[in-house]
């Protein structure tokens, strides 16, 4: 049998086939807008497992295999035997025999990485403690519609340097562009974690405003990530000066758009009037989630389609 292929994180598409696939997100978009009706993954399966509470990548995931002609199983962790401490490796052997594909939102990567080493299809990463390469996917489609190619040019990191960041700097080294990444003492990149080639395509900033200047993107995420509130009280006072406000949005570059991937707290990361303001692209960028995983599923089942 041979092995499926799977999206664990940003690093493992080249840009080549990001290239293909943010062209076939834009056809799958334009064909959903038409109201003409696209059912290439008829009769197939995903199963969605939730060990972290979701709104955005349930409802897109869901959402999107049934507009393809799918259909979606929901099932979170206290809901089967993963719960009940099955092993991870015979569930994905049991699980990946009555579906299709498999996307999985969990906290250690490791456990991602054990599923997809025992799943006889294709397994997506819906975020893990370490990397969140579906939110950056419609992150960067969702630039290239407002803005043409990301290649060369400069996103802004806010806050803390979390699964969001990590693939940022993963998405940087693969499609030359540059991120400029401030977070407060103590909450720095940590690039093997990134899981970095290098380091060339990133600048880390003591102070959250030179990050921004002449950035043509300016993104950031809450300041407390699912399964670190223990720290909720030290974060607030940690980032306090960390928030994006207008002043950055001000000596970013001209034209730059703000990127948040939801839920926000308006007044902890992002001042209302940014994320509410004419740079906010945020409910663009959370819509492409649909269609930038409509064109990951169709791609991981079917390969490349011609339009």
């Amino acid at each position: 049998m041979t092995q499926p292929k799977h999206y664990l994180q940003f690093k493992d598409f080249s840009a080549e086939e990001y290239a293909y696939l943010f062209d076939r997100i834009a056809w799958i978009k334009a064909k959903f807008k038409a109201y003409e009706p696209y059912h290439p993954l008829f009769d197939r399966t995903l199963v969605m497992i939730f060990e972290k509470a979701s709104t955005r990548t349930r409802l897109s995931f869901e959402a999107g295999m049934a507009q393809l002609g799918g259909s979606a199983i929901y099932l979170n962790t206290r809901d089967s035997q993963l719960g009940r401490g099955e092993p991870v490796e015979d569930a994905a052997q049991v699980m990946s025999r009555m579906c299709d594909v498999v996307m999985i939102r969990t906290f250690e990567q490791e456990i991602i990485e054990r599923f997809a080493a025992n799943s006889r299809v294709p397994v997506i990463n819906g975020l893990t403690n370490e990397y969140h390469p579906c939110q950056i996917l419609a992150d960067i489609h969702t630039f290239i519609e407002h803005r043409g190619s990301i290649q060369g040019r400069t996103v802004a990191w806010i806050g803390d340097s979390n699964n969001m960041c990590n693939t940022w700097l993963q998405a940087a080294e693969l499609l030359d562009f540059n991120v400029h990444v401030s977070t407060p003492p103590g909450y720095e990149v940590e690039p093997e974690r990134a899981g970095l080639y290098g380091t060339s395509h990133f600048e880390q900033f003591a102070d959250p405003l030179e990050a921004c200047r002449g950035a043509d993107l300016v993104t950031t995420d809450v300041w407390t990530s699912m399964g670190f509130e223990a720290e909720n009280e030290a974060r607030m006072k940690a980032f306090a000066d960390w928030q994006v406000d207008a002043e950055m949005m001000a000596v970013a570059g001209k034209d730059a758009l703000f990127m948040h991937c939801l839920p926000a707290h308006r007044g902890e990361e992002v001042s209302a009037e940014v994320i509410d303001g004419p740079n906010s692209v945020v409910w663009d960028e959370a819509e492409n989630r649909l269609h930038a995983q409509k064109g990951l599923m169709e791609y991981l089942l079917l390969g490349k389609v011609e339009a």
